[in-house]
């Protein structure tokens, strides 16, 4: 079985909206929550702040810990093919911005990042991590 470790963020601002990335790789484009994977030797605070930096352009103060959500794919359901189950072990965070535009990321896993109004993110095509994280930061 493989193993992928990831962070993720929450982020809000002062209008109530939630920042969220466009995951373009896989079955099909939907919104998710801005992160990614860990990489050699890199702490999941590190991980967090660089990869919304990647997604969204902006610097992050990483918040508390909202929790850790574990979930294993079949290895038929991968959105890359293999052989192995992935058990994707994703780290959450609160963060909130401190510098930084937004800007897209290019040849990423995501294509752009907006801000959405909570009440407006239930319509998406989101993945489910969006929904997971949520609760995690008492936003559902």
């Amino acid at each position: 079985m493989d193993l992928r470790v990831a962070a993720y963020a929450v982020v809000t601002d002062t209008d109530g909206r939630l920042l969220l990335a466009r995951w373009i790789q896989g079955r099909r484009v939907a919104w998710t929550m801005p992160g990614g994977g860990l990489e050699a030797g890199e702490s999941p605070e590190d991980a967090v702040r660089r990869e919304l930096r990647e997604e969204t352009g902006y610097t992050v103060k990483v918040g508390e810990l909202l929790g850790i959500h574990s979930r294993v794919i079949p290895a038929g359901r991968r959105v890359h093919k293999a052989d192995e189950p992935l058990h994707t072990l994703r780290i959450v965070y609160r963060a909130e911005v401190v510098g930084g535009k937004l800007t897209f990321e290019e040849d990423g896993s995501t294509d752009m990042a907006e801000w959405f109004p909570l009440a407006s993110v239930a319509s998406l095509q989101r993945v489910k991590l969006v929904d997971i994280a949520m609760r995690m930061a008492d936003l559902l």
